[in-house]
């Protein structure tokens, strides 16, 4: 069925021939006249590139001392409101010989809170966490008779001492 196999079994009876002894002597000729005839390659030595591997090593420490640093710099949960605007509960109102002024409103903005860790006081009390938030107060004014308004903003600083629970 296979019109090939006369001719595999004659491919698998052939054998390759000897070489000739011409053959031998042109490349015994060829191997002395290269200089580096007979010599094996050696295999390369590692080399170390020791910059790019001090800066590896560099960057290794980095990352581990920026994964393992303590936060020191803790800060207070946010409030969600940062600027308040109240209306005056009690409308007093300051008068002065021309003008009438009544309270429209007072405002605070927290410009800066921070938590400035523990602090150990000299009596022998338990540690304490200090948390110390910056502010501007703003009081506002409106003259009743003529529509004229007097704001007054004064900055504030609030320090705040809170028990550090202890283990």
């Amino acid at each position: 069925m296979n019109d090939f196999s006369e001719l595999e079994t004659e491919l698998k009876h052939l054998r390759p021939a000897a070489p000739s002894a011409h053959l031998a002597t042109r490349v015994e000729q060829a191997l002395r006249q290269t200089p580096s005839a007979g010599v094996l390659p050696q295999p390369a030595k590692a080399r170390w590139n020791w910059l790019s591997l001090g800066l590896g090593a560099a960057a290794a420490a980095a990352a581990v001392l920026l994964l393992t640093r303590p936060n020191v710099e803790q800060t207070a949960p946010a409030q969600p409101t940062i600027a308040t605007s109240t209306p005056m509960a009690a409308q007093r109102v300051v008068s002065t010989p021309r003008r009438s002024y009544v309270p429209e409103g007072v405002t605070r903005v927290v410009y800066g809170k921070r938590d400035e860790g523990l602090v150990f006081p000299g009596n022998g009390e338990q540690p304490m966490r200090r948390l110390r938030a910056r502010s501007r107060e703003t009081l506002q004014w409106r003259d009743a008779n003529s529509g004229a308004s007097l704001r007054v903003s004064y900055p504030t600083e609030e320090v705040e001492l809170i028990p550090a629970a202890g283990q």
